[in-house]
């Protein structure tokens, strides 16, 4: 008479545990360093499988990107505060697309000082209140979306800036126009750890719609020559130079490819079939490829 219950409870049970199982972890890059990487869970609630990270120094704590929402903003936080209790100091956002950077108002509130690229804060000044509007086109929900604000970067660079966060030495670098206008990498010297941001996709189709191609080469070929053993991609596993050298291979090869499709014929999904036959194999975000055709090269036809 008990078995059902019992039953019941056990798949209750697995159903938790493979819940938790799910749930993405910071992970620990180096003594002070740590990020979110490779999480299988795509969803737009779920910040399109977005990384973030953390750099822990003597005076606080810098935060790189802060993911798509409010709530995920706050699912970042305690994640943090299981790994420190030391005050939030800066946060950086390596550009300023929704799913890295709609979650700043969380810190913002903390009186982190949010920074970023001048080209991405004037993005997000012009463009946050609209992203907010459109959410539903991204697939998120209003309870995903609750209580998210737009914070703007309050301190903004042009090429280079340096950060100490007692006995840790940061370095924000923008060499070119690249994902976006003013896509930047959080670069960690003493560590040799690169946060790339969305300049690197790692076993993930990229979104290329806003990006500057040949900058978006020349900022790959900068980093190539940087002293670097880790790179956090933006989207996908920890990653190394042999995928910025497959990053720069795909972005070339997609270009190329695309646009002698495009002349041929306006069909999107024709084209993308062609491209997933010819693009290096990716296991996540097929879906992009379409877009990207159609926002890149079908948008004027």
């Amino acid at each position: 008479m008990k078995r059902p219950a019992i039953l019941t409870e056990l798949v209750l049970a697995l159903t938790l545990l493979l819940a938790q199982g799910a749930c993405a972890e910071l992970t620990k890059l180096a003594d002070n360093v740590y990020s979110y990487v490779g999480s299988k869970d795509a969803s737009p609630a779920n910040s399109f499988a977005a990384n973030a990270g953390i750099v822990i120094g003597k005076d606080g704590v810098l935060v790189i990107d802060t993911l798509i929402s409010a709530k995920e903003g706050q699912r970042f936080l305690a994640d943090i505060r299981k790994v420190t209790d030391k005050p939030i100091r800066y946060v950086v956002n390596t550009h300023t697309h929704l799913d890295h950077a709609l979650g700043n108002c969380v810190f913002a509130k903390l009186g982190a000082t949010v920074i970023s690229h001048e080209a991405d804060r004037n993005y997000l000044a012009a463009n946050g209140a609209g992203l907010l509007q459109r959410a539903a086109s991204y697939g998120l929900k209003p309870e995903d979306m609750a209580g998210t604000e737009i914070a703007v970067p309050t301190l903004a660079f042009s090429d280079e800036m340096l950060l100490d966060l007692g006995g840790e030495e940061v370095r924000l670098i923008r060499t070119a126009p690249s994902h976006t206008a003013g896509s930047l990498v959080v670069y960690l010297p003493a560590r040799k750890i690169l946060f790339a941001g969305d300049i690197l996709f790692t076993d993930f189709h990229p979104f290329l719609a806003d990006g500057d191609f040949g900058g978006w080469i020349r900022t790959i070929d900068a980093l190539l020559a940087m002293d670097v053993e880790k790179v956090v991609p933006g989207h996908g596993p920890l990653s190394g130079k042999k995928d910025l050298k497959e990053m720069k291979e795909y972005i070339r090869l997609f270009d190329k490819k695309a646009t002698e499709l495009a002349a041929k014929t306006s069909d999107a999904d024709a084209i993308s079939a062609e491209l997933l036959k010819t693009l290096p194999k990716r296991t996540m975000a097929e879906w992009m490829v379409t877009y990207n055709v159609k926002s890149r090269y079908l948008a004027k036809k």
